[in-house]
């Protein structure tokens, strides 16, 4: 009965072969991977498989349970593709792709995720946020591009990472020549007539698992009914969905403060207590069994909290948009406690994308998602990219990355202008666009004003303290100095040199804390600002130093923020602080000149064996981090 159900809706991966008769065998067989360890696709998965097996361009939507990632996992298993390059929008993802491609493709292909890494062999994948493939230069000619999540490309969602993803995905295209786009919920894409970019669209609300939706919009005391509902066991694991990362912190506070939802995650904070110091208050959330994942937590801790939340170990997992795009967990449950993200009402699109992480096909097969306030009124979801757009409807910001042949006598003539006003050539004014046209020329008259009063802008290689003061001022003119996780101008000074001058990152942290006097729910700001140091700080002091060379050639701060960038630490420490592996771990190993090869390595040979550098603790999360079997 369940076999001919599933055969008829089209869940053939619900196919039972054991007891199924011998047509559904020979359907369950015909649609299964071996390559893929045995996995059975689904009808609408072997639709989309057939029309990109054939060369056509593809983009689909399909809700989050789809099982979109199998489908690029399908693709590089037939043998048709050879350099990949995929487009993932942040670091968690990537690590999550990372580390499945690892498991299945290691002998097949070569994995290229880190910007010192190089392509040596013909068969490679290049994984990468928008800002790094489009910076790369060893990219050559691709057999397929994919990009997930491709709802980003539409200037009207408001990410300022959207002119960096758009100018990416098309200098990939014209290297490309096949592309699949993917992303749920998404009802048409708009191009223009003469577009040169063609594809077939596939849209599906085909899902594999189901869900039960519990509208608590009528309870009164809403917080009281959240903490009511995330002490029952049933529903976890369970996702909760805040505005904010503040809100984030209070509430996971809150509920700590009240109950506790397990009693194994004791290793976990001390753990943090050791390595960041006691007065995290996250500290005592996750003593008593709750997670939070938000952009104020370090990149290996949030990926260990995943983790531990798909183990139960810490069944509660309070979260913002950063879990939300594209980052798969076990949870059973979600609830979706707040109706904005930061200040604004969430629309359907998003409210849909959210719903949609309750359940996961073979865990939980029916997910529940508990609702406390009315969802947005259903409309349909449609994306505009820029890149499928009239060059004449881009912004200035995407125009500086097209060539001058690819563009129109006046779209020429727009960037022409912003190239005289700003005194930059071509290629200086994509150095701008990553921070802005409009901010880059605000940079500039504080430049001017600066140079006009003294000399402190005009220094090479490793600057004083009072050299990187005034080059923080100047960005702090224009942008505020809580955009960079500090409050003042002369906080950001100082925690800039506090982190060129710590020995260790353990030491910097333990630093900060044993002289933090602040808000105790402001203490992650530090993370913030170790976030803008690897991206955000690094863009606007090359731009301020772009400017001050025009008055002097002698200007040159890449040393400087090249190593900003990395935390003043071997680059191999950061890049395997992205895979999970905690750089206070990574650094007692860490030798001089290591590549991230050299170390990972010596961390392998220290997991397998028996050093006494690691906890029993550690040594479990290294050893997932680092795909590692212990015996």
């Amino acid at each position: 009965m369940v076999n001919a159900l599933a055969r008829a809706t089209g869940l053939w991966n619900y196919i039972d072969k054991e007891i199924a008769d011998y047509a559904d065998l020979l359907l369950a067989e015909s649609v299964t991977s071996e390559e893929l360890g045995g996995i059975t696709f689904h009808r609408e998965q072997i639709e989309a498989l057939n029309t990109l097996l054939s060369g056509e361009n593809l983009i689909l939507s399909a809700p989050t349970s789809f099982g979109k990632s199998l489908l690029v996992d399908a693709l590089l298993a037939s043998g048709k593709y050879r350099r990949v390059a995929i487009i993932l929008p942040t670091i968690a993802l990537l690590d999550e792709f990372r580390r499945r491609l690892r498991r299945r493709f290691q002998d097949k292909f070569e994995l290229v995720m880190h910007p010192e890494e190089r392509a040596a062999g013909a068969d490679v994948i290049f994984l990468g946020t928008q800002e790094r493939l489009l910076n790369r230069d060893d990219i050559g000619t691709l057999d397929l591009t994919v990009v997930d999540e491709f709802y980003k490309l539409d200037p009207r969602r408001k990410d300022e990472r959207n002119v960096a993803l758009n100018a990416a995905v098309r200098r990939l295209l014209l290297k490309s020549r096949q592309f699949f786009f993917l992303g749920p919920n998404i009802d048409d894409v708009t191009v223009t007539v003469e577009g040169r970019w063609k594809f077939q669209f596939l849209k599906t609300r085909f899902s594999t698992v189901a869900v039960d939706i519990y509208d608590l919009g009528e309870v009164e005391d809403k917080e009281a009914r959240l903490y009511e509902e995330l002490r029952q066991e049933r529903n976890w694991p369970s996702l909760v969905f805040v505005s904010s990362p503040d809100r984030a912190n209070m509430l996971a506070g809150t509920a700590a403060d009240k109950f506790k939802v397990s009693h194994t995650a004791d290793e976990m904070a001390t753990w943090m207590r050791e390595n960041y110091g006691d007065k995290w208050p996250l500290i005592a959330v996750v003593n008593n069994g709750f997670a939070v994942h938000h952009a104020r937590i370090p990149r290996s801790l949030a990926s260990q909290m995943v983790r531990l939340f798909n183990a139960k170990t810490l069944p509660v997992l309070f979260c913002t948009s950063t879990l939300i795009e594209g980052v798969n967990t076990a949870a059973k449950t979600v609830m979706i406690y707040d109706k904005k993200i930061s200040r604004a009402n969430f629309d359907f699109f998003t409210f849909s994308n959210i719903k949609g992480r309750a359940g996961r096909l073979g865990e939980h097969r029916v997910g529940q998602v508990y609702l406390f306030n009315p969802p947005p009124p259903p409309q349909e979801t449609e994306v505009a990219p820029t890149l499928f757009d009239d060059e004449e409807n881009a912004s200035d910001d995407y125009l500086v990355f097209l060539d001058e042949v690819d563009l129109s006598k006046d779209t020429n003539a727009r960037i022409s202008v912003i190239s005289n006003e700003l005194g930059l050539s071509r290629d200086e004014l994509r150095i701008a666009s990553s921070v802005g046209l409009e901010t880059a020329a605000r940079i500039r008259h504080q430049v001017l004003q600066s140079l006009h009063n003294s000399s402190l802008l005009i220094w090479s290689g490793y600057p004083d303290y009072n050299q990187i003061e005034e080059v923080v001022r100047v960005i702090c003119q224009v942008k505020s100095a809580r955009d960079f996780g500090a409050y003042s101008d002369k906080q950001l000074t100082f925690l800039i040199s506090a982190l060129r001058g710590a020995q260790k990152i353990k030491d910097f942290m333990l630093n900060y804390n044993s002289s933090y006097k602040g808000d105790p729910e402001a203490y992650d700001g530090i993370f913030k600002f170790l976030r803008a140091c690897e991206y955000g700080l690094p863009q606007v002091i090359s731009l301020v130093a772009l400017f001050a060379s025009k008055r002097d050639d002698s200007v040159n701060y890449d040393l400087f923020v090249r190593e900003l960038s990395r935390w003043f630490r071997n680059e191999a420490l950061r890049s395997l602080e992205e895979e999970g592996i905690p750089i206070q771990v990574a650094e007692r190993f860490v030798k001089n000149n290591d590549s991230k090869k050299t170390l990972t390595k010596r961390l392998e040979q220290a997991v397998l064996g028996e050093s006494g550098l690691l906890s029993d603790f550690e040594r479990n999360w290294l050893a997932y981090a680092l795909d590692l079997k212990l015996t």
